[in-house]
């Protein structure tokens, strides 16, 4: 514990001593405008997961023409540009995503989203409806700004465009699993990664975070239940899946609010999708369930796993049914490094103000930076994307969702002052 705390302070020193003027402001000022145009233009044209090719294309323009070095195709879609400074050191990595959702959008912004595509069979819109342009163009001004500033940096920083976020196409891979599988995190080896995530409910300015465990892993379930077809008069020649089906259900949540110690970390299992029949007057054979479960704890997730697997199958044998239970992996626990949280809170502090940087509680929202962090120490936190002094603020995800511009700088501050002081301590 001694050492332990020994090397925070260490760190925390060294940042200190080396947190400086960076003499930057008239390079922010230079790079906020177009930051806005960037986003607007990305917002406008908004492309979905594994299918961000115009993005990418433009993405890759830009680092180009900064003379930063790109690969493309990374993860099928994504960009990594790499800048070496003019002195050595360690690298750090900077993480935006850049797919949207398949959402229509309901805003009438002068950028608003026209775009439409297809989505599992069926036509979408298409919208970046949790703020993923706003990433992608708050990471190009960094590294513009960086660009212009080499003689600042003493290392190297790496620029992380990830593709598909949001989740790959069924039968594809994508995001940041297959990112870290395809090496982005060598070659040269990353020390530290630092991403950030807008956020439409906290105020222009603000910052949140939360040490160790900030987003939740997410996990989805699907459930076949096998019953008897029988007509709806006669209940009691077959067996109904869909009674078995709600009994189901009603026992998953057993599980949460009886067996799962919620005074430890928050744990979810929610049934998002029911699948069964044809006709209002037949019993169905067969029903399917597909839902997701959200945990912030390894044990409590292992837990969660082990009791439905136990207990999908026996609720349906009671009933004369038969049940099966398949859980796959979506996303890890976004699991904020504490040491290095600790070393670099007064860096987002310096950028944003005291009063500005606020700890918050986990949230079981999810986030697939988690598999970076898995492999290096990260950092992740939440930039204020609300206007100021507005009264109702629309949830990610949603056709509403909206961002006010003016705090796009104040992330292009935050990952370009955390790349350096990180980069620039003894």
């Amino acid at each position: 514990m001694k050492n332990t705390f020994f090397a925070v302070f260490c760190g925390l020193m060294a940042i200190n001593m080396n947190a400086q003027d960076h003499n930057l402001d008239k390079a922010y000022q230079a790079v906020e405008s177009k930051v806005v145009e960037w986003r607007r233009d990305i917002h406008q044209n908004p492309e979905l997961s594994n299918r961000e090719f115009k993005t990418a294309a433009k993405i890759a323009a830009h680092l180009t023409s900064l003379g930063i070095e790109v690969q493309t195709g990374v993860a099928h879609t994504g960009v990594v540009g790499i800048l070496k400074g003019s002195g050595p050191g360690k690298t750090v990595a900077l993480r935006a995503d850049i797919d949207a959702l398949p959402v229509y959008e309901r805003n009438d912004l002068p950028f608003k989203s026209t775009v439409t595509s297809e989505f599992l069979g069926e036509k979408v819109g298409v919208m970046h409806a949790c703020g993923h342009d706003t990433h992608t163009a708050i990471l190009m001004g960094v590294a513009e700004v960086m660009a212009n500033n080499k003689d600042k940096i003493n290392g190297t920083i790496k620029f992380i465009f990830q593709p598909a976020e949001e989740g790959p196409p069924p039968g594809e891979e994508g995001g940041a699993k297959l990112m870290v599988k395809e090496g982005v995190l060598k070659n040269p080896d990353v020390d530290a990664i630092f991403g950030l995530h807008i956020n439409s409910q906290t105020p222009v300015g603000m910052i949140r975070y939360k040490s160790g465990g900030a987003m939740a892993a997410a996990q989805s379930f699907t459930i076949n239940v096998k019953g008897k077809q029988s007509h709806g008069s006669q209940p009691w020649a077959g067996v109904d899946p869909i009674l078995i089906s709600a009994k189901i259900i009603d026992g998953l949540q057993t599980i949460i609010s009886r067996e799962t110690e919620l005074t430890n970390e928050a744990a979810v299992i929610t049934v998002g999708k029911i699948k069964s029949g044809v006709r209002f007057n037949i019993i169905p054979e067969s029903a399917e369930m597909i839902g997701t479960i959200r945990t912030l704890d390894y044990a409590m997730k292992d837990k969660l796993n082990k009791r439905m697997m136990e207990m999908v199958p026996t609720i349906a044998k009671a009933y004369g049914g038969d049940a099966t239970i398949e859980i796959k992996d979506a996303t890890d626990i976004t699991y904020n490094d504490p040491n290095l949280v600790a070393a670099m809170l007064p860096t987002l502090k310096r950028v944003a103000g005291e009063s500005n940087v606020v700890e918050q509680k986990a949230i079981t929202g999810a986030e697939d930076f988690s598999y970076f962090q898995r492999e290096v120490p990260g950092f992740f936190f939440f930039l204020g994307g609300m206007t100021p002094g507005n009264t109702e603020s629309f949830p990610h995800h949603t056709p509403d969702f909206i961002i006010d511009d003016s705090g796009l700088i104040v992330g292009v501050k935050a990952l370009t002052e955390l790349s350096l002081d990180y980069l620039n301590r003894s």
